[in-house]
């Protein structure tokens, strides 16, 4: 039988009982997504589940705009916790490292809590997507799709929101890998050399966070970018603007050196640079990839339904 919940009623539905009294939504906007699905029945789901705007649409296609139906399905197949998580930001978690004789893969994978990221349960499926990454390369859609099921299935056993996040592979038959703060920085430095060596380069692109390997590789963009913001900057200090650049214009001598692996002073021997203690070792770094659990991940209350119709509406 269906029936539609008032708004009240949708805020307070939060466990698998609910007897909402049929009270009608008003009808006057609504857009038919079919015979059976409108935007009020998805806003109807999505206020029961937890779900996301595009999933609640799917399930009700399927059920014939059936809502009991639908949530039901959910779950059944397990969707409808792990819909209800995913709202929830997944910022923790663990950085993966897996190598073979050609590279190394570094693999995120996020939940909700310090606490879950040491789980055991959590350790094992991060572990099974890298060893799966490593042996064959996949892209992050690619991932995300192969281990979906699993991921669902493990939100709704440990109750936090998952995310396989992304996958960075290193080249080179040379890598030394090292994972800093329990899984909170995975680094992976490919080259030549001494294999002590590289580790410690591994541990200092850990400390110093370089954005390229050498200074050449600086775009002129960034370069251009980071000379305006710091003539503003002095600007705003009161200095004239021709003083401001000439200024800048000793520092910008520096920054590129800052901020490229190659440039920058090395973390255990600050008075020799990274480039002159690889020359001195006799070794070379060809490329390095660090990752950060939890970098770039905004903490917002994500889209609001509008905004959520408006794209689902953009997309039909």
């Amino acid at each position: 039988m269906k029936f539609t919940a008032t708004i009240l009623l949708l805020a307070a539905a939060t466990s698998n009982a609910f007897m909402p009294q049929a009270t009608p939504f008003m009808r006057t906007n609504t857009v038919a997504l079919n015979a059976e699905v409108t935007v009020a029945s998805i806003k109807e789901l999505r206020g029961l589940t937890g779900a996301g705007m595009m999933d609640c649409k799917k399930a009700l296609i399927e059920t014939e705009g059936d809502v009991e139906a639908a949530i039901e399905n959910m779950r059944t197949s397990g969707q409808l916790k792990a819909a209800k998580k995913a709202a929830k930001v997944a910022a923790e978690g663990q950085i993966i490292i897996k190598s073979d004789d050609d590279g190394a893969v570094l693999v995120e994978v996020n939940c909700q809590t310090d606490f879950v990221a040491k789980d055991g349960s959590f350790l094992a499926f991060a572990g099974k997507v890298a060893d799966f990454a490593i042996a064959d390369k996949p892209t992050i859609e690619e991932l995300k799709e192969k281990f979906e099921e699993d991921r669902v299935a493990l939100v709704a056993k440990i109750g936090e929101n998952i995310e396989v996040r992304r996958v960075q592979y290193v080249e080179g038959e040379q890598c030394s890998t090292y994972i800093h703060n329990g899984g909170k920085i995975g680094v992976v430095v490919a080259g030549s050399g001494d294999d002590q060596v590289l580790k410690n380069m591994c541990m200092h692109v850990c400390a110093s966070a370089p954005q390229f390997l050498s200074p050449s590789d600086v775009a002129d963009e960034v370069i251009e970018k980071e000379r305006k913001i710091q003539i503003e900057v002095a600007m705003n200090e009161g200095k004239p603007e021709d003083i401001a650049e000439k200024m800048v214009a000793g520092r910008m001598r520096k920054f590129a050196g800052e901020i490229a692996l190659k440039g920058q002073p090395f973390v255990m021997e600050p008075k020799k640079s990274v480039e002159e203690v690889l020359k001195e070792k006799k070794s070379d770094i060809t490329s390095f990839i660090r990752l950060e659990v939890g970098e770039g991940i905004v903490k917002d209350d994500g889209p609001s339904f509008a905004e959520e119709v408006a794209a689902m509406a953009g997309g039909n």
